[in-house]
């Protein structure tokens, strides 16, 4: 059975914003190996529509940033959503029965299945449907924005926390 992951880069004070900062080198090395290593993703409408910047090349690329476009491409993405169409290579809509879709996508892959887009998290935290919780926590005070829990904060127990480069931490919770 897979295990439902939602990761995201997180400021001190607990807010996501792709456009306010990003991951260094090292950081972005990780995420590389981590979409290397997953099952597939699932995603909101918004952080899907962010994501389809990696399926076009990009003439200022560099090595990193091929990689993880190709390994970003070859996943299998599930697409949460009741308005957008359509969707781009190897992805695939869900429209209706959320739990019955992330349900059967657990039950049929064995590996992490990646969820991005606090929104959607909210959704799937509500069912009780996440497995694990990590927070790459950057030293940026926002202020504002979308923040990593958009819901109900549920009950967590810590699982790991590491260093990622010279200024990352990565705190993983899981459901307590």
């Amino acid at each position: 059975m897979a295990k439902l992951v939602f990761g995201m880069n997180q400021s001190l004070d607990g807010y996501v914003d792709h456009l306010a900062f990003a991951p260094g080198p090292t950081l972005f090395r990780h995420f590389i190996e981590e979409a290397q290593a997953q099952v597939g993703c699932v995603y909101g409408r918004r952080m899907y529509e962010v994501m389809r910047y990696w399926d076009d090349d990009h003439a200022e690329w560099d090595a990193d940033e091929h990689a993880f476009a190709m390994a970003w491409r070859h996943k299998p993405k599930w697409v949460v959503s009741r308005t957008l169409r359509p969707v781009g290579p190897n992805a695939s809509l869900v429209e209706d029965d959320l739990e019955g879709a992330i349900l059967e996508l657990k039950a049929d892959r064995d590996g992490e299945i990646e969820v991005a887009g606090p929104d959607l998290a909210k959704s799937l935290t509500e069912l009780g449907l996440i497995d694990e919780y990590r927070i790459y926590l950057h030293p940026v005070v926002l202020g504002h924005g979308k923040p990593y829990f958009a819901g109900s904060r549920p009950l967590l127990r810590l699982m790991a926390e590491d260093r990622i480069g010279e200024d990352v931490i990565r705190l993983t919770y899981a459901p307590a």
